[in-house]
């Protein structure tokens, strides 16, 4: 067919930019050269004549020209004449044609483009312009192994294209890919299929990579064609010959694995499965002991586990549909596989014992459904059990200091065999219960002698009871019997044994994971609390070699205490005496670590004042106590406060301002013993936090490190509001007045939560003070608002999002706790300033978040000043701003309607409208407007909307 011919010129300059090693100025010619070929109507076609004749022998300027025409065919394909079409065409041809006579393959990242550019050739043309897409390649390329590699990855690529569920379609792509796999069923699978064998028999000896490429190519197309062209003798006896041939055997697990997988029948799939089975076990493969190829191993289980998946699926929906003949045979089947299961389970290598645990939980989901076990099916979960258990344990190599990838691994395997545990427990609670304490006991005789990890199993397998045997609130130390007797007996062995003392971070951190989870053991038994307590604050616990042990510690016995502090009266004043030294505030010039983080400490301070707060001590005893505990914090704050403004060294600035901030987040944290101010009365201990207030306060004005430190301060006072309530005012003017000046977002963020808190708590009684803050408050707000900030600073945009949030829920706080003279008397014009930045925040940004807030507000805003005695000149801002507010918000294109929270903002809005109808439209006018304005008569109705609005003024 005749076209114009292009001549090949290429900006050889710009071309150079394409090497990776290029200096940017190349780089960025190169760039805008690909934009020009991109977007030129028929500039491209010079990258097509290259391509074609092979004029470059540089990759990357290969890898160019294929990019341009991929461009072309994804964004510009419908834009292109016939002839430009065919020019793609007849280009790839005559550059695959190239490939059958190099010595050499390309590059892989060059076939890789080239296949492609091929498949989206083929989804754009195949229905309509190239039917014989697949019969042009094959006559072509025979069987030239270079022509066969680019055969096989473009069917991977159209795979990509047109079959992979994991990439997102549009519904337009999905029926034409439906359409392209309905037509390739009809036109060319058989010849594909055929093609496939031919090419497997072929290269099986020859060239493994093409023989694996070509299974892959199976196990991707299997899912949606005739199964029959590939479940047949002559394919799969060429698969079996590859599983034993060490460069195959990987794929073809892989490739009969997806065979396996393929949705069908319950009957065939059954079939199918067994007959799969007898062939492989028939040739040996059965015998997993004798096989070393771990990595071929690893494919083996997963191809078992989708075996046994499949017979699992099979009897679960013969069962459904009654067929009790064929379900009791699948069973069979499924049961058979279970001595496999199991040599696969309990293999050392844990990457081939992962494989299985999917079918081996279905499995055992399937014995739940029985209504009786057999004999051999209780043997069955015990082995399963056994393997479990033996597969749980450490292995020499974990690094518990340094835990990295394989580590990891680990870990997650882990949680792999405690969802098996989980099950096994529904299957058969009494076997379990039995085999772990038989485990446990055995290990506790001789735990001195055990290695650590057969001790810590141990442990772990009666932590992991806990979950696997549920109990209500905890609570297994009641109800049945048996399992209340020995869930205490191995309580009591734990605590008794000794076992706390050994010499292993694992073990330790199981021993305290363990005491804490079954915390409730020491009500019914609380004798054992003091050798536990000791445990814990011991070289066992808190001063454990192990940081790592120190900080979980830390954690796991302040919760210990909040549980068992009634228990505790005798121990208090020794606890706090022994932990002392562990509450000290690390200065910032010590150079050595401490044995906790300041992480770990907040725990510590919460449990001293549990401690001290639940003691049986009188007020006077108790505020001693509190005193001691806080007072060396406010004298090293006072201290540190006076050194920070002298220092010039930013480095040093920061240390003493994170010093600063960990010693008010400490005080802080001990007032969460308190639940209210009643609590803080009864113990004495107002007097202590309010001492604690003024000498903090005084950071807020602090010219150096603002941030740091009027965020720890904020945070006291939100706890003192809770804790000391009225008696926290007169410090809030001061502290505000603080913290408005030189606002960062953050810090008003910050802020704003703090004032909506006295808010809604003190309501009337911060009324004055809230009408002298407020717009202070709004001002500052906006100027931040304001500032410049870059285009695409994310960081910055969304710091003003949140910080407008923030304002709105403060408004929303104001408005929805009767305090509406608070804006009303801050002067018309300011008043009408804030409501147009409501107004702004409901139609304006699109963040359905905070324009629900406002709608919210609106509405509040019309139930208070809408009606007749409302606020002057409010109704006139009703009709003039708000009502047009509630149709222009999800009028917006950015009013997504498909979003939850839009759909809530949407409902706010017409909860706005409602509200304006209620306060301001009688239902009688409501229906006369209506009757009106049927009227055939426009005088009657240009007569009425004069009067109706004369009156809506009023």
């Amino acid at each position: 067919m005749a076209r114009r011919t292009v001549p090949v010129i290429m900006d050889e300059q710009a071309l150079l930019g394409l090497n990776p090693n290029a200096d940017a100025c190349y780089r960025q010619r190169a760039l805008a050269y690909f934009e020009q070929l991109k977007e030129s109507q028929d500039a491209w076609e010079v990258c097509a004549e290259a391509l074609a004749k092979g004029i470059y022998s540089d990759d990357h300027v290969k890898f160019f020209c294929f990019q341009v025409l991929e461009h072309q065919i994804k964004y510009r394909h419908g834009a292109l004449s016939a002839l430009q079409q065919q020019l793609i065409r007849e280009t790839l041809m005559k550059w695959l044609q190239s490939q059958l006579m190099n010595i050499h393959p390309e590059k892989p990242f060059i076939r890789n483009k080239a296949a492609q550019v091929l498949a989206l050739t083929f989804v754009r043309d195949y229905l309509t312009l190239w039917p014989k897409f697949f019969f042009d390649i094959l006559s072509l390329i025979g069987l030239n192994p270079h022509g066969v590699d680019i055969y096989l990855r473009t069917l991977m690529a159209i795979d990509a294209e047109v079959v992979d569920r994991d990439i997102q379609h549009s519904p337009e792509e999905t029926r034409r890919n439906t359409l392209i796999k309905d037509s390739m069923r009809e036109q060319c699978i058989p010849s594909l299929v055929e093609s496939w064998f031919q090419i497997l028999q072929a290269y099986q000896q020859s060239h493994s990579e093409l023989t694996c490429q070509c299974l892959e190519v199976v196990g991707a197309y299997v899912s949606w064609i005739d199964l029959n062209l590939i479940a047949n003798d002559r394919f799969v006896n060429v698969l079996l010959s590859h599983m034993s041939m060490e460069d195959l055997r990987e794929e073809a697990c892989d490739c009969l694995y997806e065979i396996v997988n393929k949705g069908m029948d319950p009957v065939d799939k059954t079939k199918l499965v067994e007959s799969l089975c007898q062939v492989l076990q028939s040739a040996g493969f059965f015998n997993v002991e004798q096989e070393e190829d771990v990595d071929f191993l690893a494919k083996f289980s997963r191809l078992v586990n989708g075996m046994g998946q499949s017979l699992v699926l099979s009897w679960t929906k013969l069962s459904k549909v009654g067929d009790v003949k064929v379900a009791a045979e699948t069973l069979r089947a499924l049961e058979a596989k279970v001595p496999l299961l199991l040599q696969l389970l309990v293999h050392e290598d844990d990457d081939i014992s992962a494989n299985i645990v999917g079918f081996c939980y279905d499995y055992l989901h399937v014995l739940k459904q029985l209504p009786l076990l057999t004999d051999q099916q209780k043997a069955n979960i015990e082995a399963i059990m056994l393997a479990v258990i033996k597969k749980l344990t450490y292995d020499d190599e974990y690094n518990f200091e340094n835990e990295g990838e394989d580590e990891a691994m680990f870990v997650e395997y882990r949680k792999q065999l405690k969802m098996l545990l989980d099950r096994l427990a529904q299957v058969s609670p009494e076997l379990l219960l039995e085999s772990v304490r038989r485990v446990f006991n055995n290990t506790m005789q001789s735990w001195q002698t055990a290695p650590f990890m057969e001790v810590e199993v141990a442990i772990r397998l009666l932590y992991m009871l806990g979950e696997a045997l549920p109990a209500s609130h905890g609570a297994h130390f009641s109800g049945d019997n048996a399992k209340v007797n020995t869930l205490q007996d191995m309580m009591r062995t734990l605590i008794t044994s000794g076992v706390s003392e050994y010499q292993h971070s694992s073990v330790s951190l199981e021993f305290f994971e363990t005491v804490v989870r079954y915390d409730k053991f020491f009500i019914v038994e609380p004798q054992h609390i003091a050798s536990v307590l000791m445990a814990f604050l011991d070289h066992r616990g808190l001063r454990h070699a192990s940081p790592k042990v120190r900080s979980r510690v830390a954690y796991l016995f302040s919760r210990f205490v909040k549980t068992l502090h009634k228990h505790m009266n005798a121990f208090i004043e020794d606890i706090l005496s022994r932990i002392q030294d562990l509450l000290e505030l690390a200065p910032p010039e010590n150079g050595f670590p401490a044995l906790l983080t300041s992480d770990d400490q907040l725990f510590m301070f919460e449990t001293a004042g549990v401690l001290i707060v639940n003691a049986e001590s009188p007020a006077e005893r108790k505020q001693a106590l509190m005193r001691s505990l806080l007072m060396p914090l406010t004298d090293a704050f006072r201290m540190l406060l006076a050194k920070l403004p002298e220092e010039a060294d930013e480095e040093r600035q920061t240390a003493l301002a994170d010093c600063l901030s960990h010693a008010v987040g400490f005080a802080s944290r001990t007032s969460k013993a308190f639940s209210n101010k009643q609590t803080v009365k009864q113990c004495g201990c107002s007097e202590v936090y309010l001492d604690c207030l003024q000498i903090f306060l005084p950071a807020l004005s602090c010219p150096v490190q603002r941030g740091s430190l009027r965020s720890a301060v904020r945070s006291f006072l939100h706890r003192m509001i809770i804790c000391l309530e009225e008696e926290v005012l007169p410090f809030i003017p001061a502290a505000s007045e603080h913290m408005l000046k030189d606002c960062e977002p953050k810090d008003l963020q910050e802020f704003i939560p703090l004032i909506s808190q006295i808010t809604a708590k003190f309501k009337g009684q911060v009324s004055p003070f809230l009408q002298q803050v407020f717009m202070p408050l709004v001002v500052a707000i906006f100027e931040v608002l304001g500032r410049p900030a870059e285009e695409n600073d994310q960081t910055a945009a969304l710091e003003k999002q949140m910080l407008r949030r923030s304002y709105f829920t403060f408004i929303q706080t104001v408005t929805g706790s009767g305090m509406n003279e608070v804006m009303a008397n801050q002067g018309a014009e300011n008043i009408e300033r804030v409501l147009f930045t409501i107004i702004q925040g409901a139609v304006d940004f699109p963040d359905p978040i905070a324009q629900k807030t406002c709608f919210i507000i609106l509405s509040k805003l019309v139930e208070l000043w809408g009606g007749k005695d409302g606020l002057v000149g409010f109704p006139d801002f009703i009709y003039k701003h708000i009502v047009p507010a509630c149709f222009m918000a999800p009028l917006k294109p950015t009013f997504d309607l498909s979003d939850a929270q839009t759909v809530l903002t949407l409902s706010e809005c017409a909860l706005t409208l409602k509200m304006i109808h209620l306060k301001r439209v009688s239902p009688e006018i409501t229906q006369e407007l209506c009757q009106v304005l049927q009227q055939p008569d426009s005088k009657v109705v240009r007569n009425y909307m004069k009067a109706f609005f004369q009156q809506a003024k009023l």
